[in-house]
């Protein structure tokens, strides 16, 4: 077991070197994908600064469901192309956003957000889902943001069973 507060103090590049090794040693060993979803979810909302909502939508039948998360009630379904995970699984390109007030249809879920990443996560080049982190705060999410989450995505892909 870690103790998650130690976190709090970290550099970004520190946060983020921490943040992978404890994701790869939560799944390590376990192949479930709604057990591995729920712990990394919980892991980023719980060590990450500034987020008020992290979890996954899955693909079901043409849509996004919510899945494991961590934050308020969520939207439970997104229609492709809709909002920014909705857009995110339309172009396959992760949705950096630093004021989602300025992005065409987003979806309010929670009031309280102000910026967004969506990452998407493919299997054999199709979007099976996503991986949604919300910020009160504007212009939260950056280039260093992207560049570990998408490396958080991979591990995640490789270390779960996927039904596709």
């Amino acid at each position: 077991m870690f103790n998650i507060d130690s976190f709090k103090e970290l550099k970004k590049e520190e946060y983020y070197e921490s943040l992978l090794f404890f994701a790869k040693g939560l799944m390590e060993g376990e192949r479930d994908l709604i057990a591995n979803l729920s712990n990394i979810s919980s892991l980023l909302i719980h060590t990450m600064s500034d987020i008020n909502w992290s979890g996954f939508y899955l693909m079901k039948e043409g849509e996004l469901v919510l899945g494991p998360f961590g934050g308020k009630p969520a939207c439970i379904r997104i229609q492709v192309g809709a909002g920014v995970c909705g857009t995110c699984v339309e172009t396959g390109q992760v949705q950096l956003v630093p004021d989602v007030h300025a992005f065409p249809g987003h979806i309010a879920c929670d009031g309280d957000t102000n910026s967004e990443i969506v990452l998407p996560i493919e299997i054999d080049g199709k979007v099976v889902g996503v991986l949604d982190i919300d910020s009160p705060v504007l212009n939260r999410f950056d280039q260093e943001d992207q560049e570990n989450l998408s490396q958080l995505v991979s591990m995640i892909v490789d270390a779960c069973d996927w039904e596709v």
